[in-house]
């Protein structure tokens, strides 16, 4: 079974909803198994345990 792991921002659940719609529809068609082969999983980092560059993305914002 297919897995698809999505690192990034906490987003709303209407927008983690029609993310993994996408996903698993892009996977789909790559892929032809059935829907419920495909496993996505959305992994939600605060801005405050990323870091880019040797800067926290919640240093970032802030400037």
């Amino acid at each position: 079974m297919p897995n698809a792991y999505v690192e990034g921002p906490k987003l709303d659940l209407d927008k983690k909803k029609n993310l993994a719609v996408e996903i698993t529809d892009a996977m789909e068609r790559a892929y032809g198994f059935p829907r419920n082969a495909y496993v996505v999983t959305i992994i939600e980092n605060p801005p405050e345990n990323v870091c880019v560059g040797g800067v926290m993305i919640s240093d970032r914002e802030s400037r």
